[in-house]
Order: C-alpha cells, then structure tokens, then sequence
C-alpha cells in the first residue's frame, strides 16, 4: 500500500487543485479555499486511523491526549493544588495515550471497517451538517467541506488500490481490493450501521438541491474560463 508521505502529498495536490477550481469560480472565499485544501489533506489520512503503528493514529493520539489533559487541568485550576493539577495532567495523558489508545487498537483492524467508502461517507455527511447547523457556515461552504473531505479520503484508498498492483508483472498483489471497500462479510453488522447512518444523515443533511443549483450556474464556470490563462498566452491565441 502507500506509504504516509504518498498519501499526504497525493490528497494535498488534488485536494489544492480542486479547491482552486473552485475559489477561482468564486464558490469558496478565501478561508473557505484553504479550509477545503486542510479539509483534503486530512481526508487522505484518515484511512490509516485503523493501522496500529501509522503516523496519523499516532499523532492523533498525541494531540488528543495533550488535549485531554489540558482540558482537565483548566476545569480543576480553581481547586487543586499545583502538584494536584501536575498529577491530574500526568493521569489525563497518560489515560488517552496508552489505556484508551490501547483499547482503540484492540478494537479496530487494520483495513477493516474505517478503511472503507460508507464509513467516509459517514465522516463527510456528518460534517457538512456540523458545518451547517452547529458552526452556522453557509450552505455551500459546508457541502463543499464535506466533499473535500470524502474526496481526500477516496484518494487514500485508490492510491493503496493502485499499489496493490504489479505493473512490472501485471499482476495482483494480496492487498488488491481491500482498500476501496463498500461491503465485507465478515463486518456484515457494521456495514449494515454504516449504511443506516449514511440514509440518516442524508434525511437530515442541509439541502442539497440549492447547492447542486449552484454548482450548475453557468456564471462561475464563465468567470473561471476568463482568467484560465495568464493574459499573454490569451493575447497570443487571440
């Protein structure tokens, strides 16, 4: 499969391309262009959140645990000792780093059911919602936060399809078909939660007709042809 740096700079290239598309028809403003770009980036990472040892869960656990701590410390501040609150922290992160971590690890299987299509599915449906209802972003931005971040998502899992192939030989490898998964036997009871959280969050998703009316107005698309070329190349053509 590919390595992190391969999916880092792979989901960071498209997700860039794409969110400059759209920033340059005047979609997405500015912040909404470099959250869109994050947003990819991310996605092409999380995938590997099922892999013990990959770099993503690893500092996902670190910066969740400083976190959690943290959060612990500022809510006992007032009441606790300075050596209380040392402790407090030390407990908080040493709790999420390695109980909760080592629990989450147990749980999960490396290319089982995170690294799959409906569960990034899930993780972008849920957040456009977020986006939408709870941090009251506009419609568009939202639908295209989730987008972005299912799209890098699904570079993941192609990228670790295509190494899966021998092109030297033509052949096969073992790995071939278990990354871009929609359905696996064995998970059947997980699959079956997935989908039925995917048909939720549809129902109550923001709606989307207005933002696919959007994206086939003409208008933009019109704007973003205009300035496809540096003006000397288009003065040339001319």
């Amino acid at each position: 499969m590919a390595n992190f740096n391969t999916h880092l700079n792979g989901a960071f290239a498209i997700s860039g391309l794409a969110a400059l598309t759209v920033y340059k028809a005047g979609l997405i403003d500015d912040s909404g262009f470099l959250m869109c770009v994050a947003l990819g980036t991310m996605g092409g990472l999380l995938p590997d959140l099922d892999s013990d040892n990959s770099t993503p869960i690893k500092l996902g656990f670190n910066m969740a645990s400083f976190v959690f701590a943290f959060g612990l410390v500022m809510h006992w501040r007032s009441e606790l000792s300075l050596l209380s609150l040392i402790a407090l922290w030390l407990a908080g992160y040493g709790f999420m780093r390695y109980i909760v971590f080592n629990i989450f690890t147990k749980m999960t299987v490396h290319r089982g059911v995170i690294h799959s299509v409906p569960y990034m599915a899930v993780l972008g449906l849920g957040l456009v919602s977020l986006s939408y209802y709870v941090l009251g972003n506009a419609l568009a931005a939202s639908w295209f936060f989730g987008l972005f971040l299912f799209g890098g998502a699904m570079v993941h899992l192609a990228l670790d399809e295509l190494y899966s192939v021998n092109l030297m030989g033509m052949t096969m490898k073992r790995s071939s078909g278990t990354a871009m998964k929609f359905y696996a036997h064995k998970d059947k009871g997980w699959y079956l939660l997935l989908y039925v959280l995917i048909a939720v969050l549809i129902y109550f998703a923001p709606p989307f007709t207005e933002f696919w009316q959007q994206l086939r107005d003409p208008q933009p698309w019109a704007q973003l042809r205009v300035g496809m070329l540096p003006a000397m190349i288009e003065n040339y053509l001319r």
